[in-house]
């Protein structure tokens, strides 16, 4: 335990936070499993590559409707109870995933049920930082919670062809169910609902009721300008996500290959999410950092858009990982400071909500217009260029928390 001026703060939150960490991880190496190996599952399956981005868009498409009821369970029965939920719906269709992988149709259905458990655990990010880290660590707490969710991806666009080469996609599938059930038991036996004393001052705890937050955040000009930031943002990261492969292919780029640019683009997020947030709290700033992000993914999407070579490819999606995924826990963050005293979960879920609405259009969008001659991407990425640099205008037009500044 850790004594402040006037409250405590207790070395346990780490562990809190790394149980959590691992449940996020997990549920996005769930999500993003078929995206390295597009054309193999396809073949796998006797598919269209449409119904393999499918598995990975169900997310989206589940979060739009499931996003505002899980971050009122997680304001109302807190993390332990509502996060658990996540946990055990990632743990059990992970599981059944796996050991029903020869089934299109099953694995479908079981990626309904992990989606569903999806926004019950990212909501709660700020929550868990919230609960548990004072003011001046939530920045970083946030951006470890973050961290979590690339290295799941990153796990899954590195590790999947190499599985699926050695295994199959049914053994790949069910050594990935075997580990999502684990991660639902470490989750209830480490994560504790709060600590002893509440880790910040009174008048930083109390959260109004959610749907009330919900209404007045929606009235903050602020919070309205990080949605259109997130809208784009998100919607660019799932929409490059889900279509790695089909993006590099058309210019000669095996799975193999694929997988290791997609890895790398979260590892320069991991780096980002580790630094930036870190940098942010330092320096108790908030808006220079998402404009810092804003503008370095778009010269890395400009690099993954254009680049013939795989060194540069490699480079671009380095650069673009790293300032678009370090973008992610600073807004959340800068968003739950903005919007106080709306609970985190809600402003962190309505965030989210709007980059699985852009997800879906984005994907939808660049498999229809992709070239129906050499499958080229080149046209839908180049719009998506455009789209960062509008929300680069937005990011302009933020003004810095007060909360961050005034906070002793």
């Amino acid at each position: 335990m850790i004594e402040g001026t006037e409250f405590k703060v207790y070395r346990y939150r780490w562990v809190v936070l790394f149980a959590f960490m691992f449940v996020v991880a997990i549920n996005q190496l769930l999500w993003i499993t078929f995206a390295p190996i597009t054309s193999t599952a396809t073949t796998f399956y006797g598919v269209s590559n449409l119904s393999i981005g499918l598995l990975s868009m169900i997310f989206m498409i589940v979060y739009v409707f499931v996003s505002i009821p899980a971050s009122w369970a997680i304001d109302t029965y807190g993390i332990r109870i509502a996060v658990g939920i996540g946990a055990i719906l990632t743990g059990l269709f992970g599981l059944l995933r796996g050991v029903l992988a020869d089934n299109f149709t099953f694995v479908l259905i079981a990626q309904i049920g992990i989606a569903i458990g999806q926004p019950f655990i990212l909501n709660a990010m700020t929550t868990v930082a919230a609960r548990w880290f004072p003011i001046k660590e939530r920045a970083t707490a946030a951006g470890l919670g973050s961290l979590a969710m690339y290295l799941g991806i990153v796990v899954a666009l590195v590790l999947t062809p190499f599985l699926t080469i050695k295994s199959q996609i049914n053994g790949m599938l069910l050594i990935y169910g075997i580990v999502s059930a684990v991660g639902a038991v470490v989750f209830f036996i480490f994560v504790k609902e709060r600590p002893p004393t509440a880790p910040c001052r009174p008048d930083q705890e109390e959260r109004s009721l959610v749907f009330d937050g919900l209404k007045e955040s929606l009235r903050l000009r602020d919070f309205i300008l990080l949605l259109v930031i997130f809208f784009v943002g998100l919607g660019v990261f799932n929409a490059v996500t889900t279509w790695i492969e089909d993006i590099v292919r058309p210019r000669g780029f095996s799975i193999v290959q694929a997988g290791y640019i997609g890895g790398l683009m979260i590892v320069g997020g991991i780096i980002g999410a580790v630094v930036i947030p870190m940098l942010s709290d330092h320096f108790r700033k908030r808006k220079p950092y998402v404009l810092l992000a804003v503008i370095g993914a778009t010269l890395g999407l400009v690099g993954i858009t254009f680049a013939t070579s795989y060194g540069l490819l490699l480079v671009s999606a380095f650069v673009f990982g790293f300032f678009l995924l370090s973008a992610g826990p600073v807004g959340f963050q800068y968003g739950a400071e903005i919007t106080y005293p709306t609970p985190e979960g809600t402003s962190n879920g309505l965030l989210l909500l709007m980059g699985q609405i852009s997800g879906i259009v984005f994907i939808l969008a660049m498999d229809s217009m992709k070239s129906p001659e050499t499958g080229s991407m080149t046209l839908p990425l180049t719009l998506m260029i455009g789209l960062l640099v509008i929300s680069l205008i937005f990011a302009f037009r933020l003004k810095e928390a007060k909360t961050i500044l005034t906070d002793n």
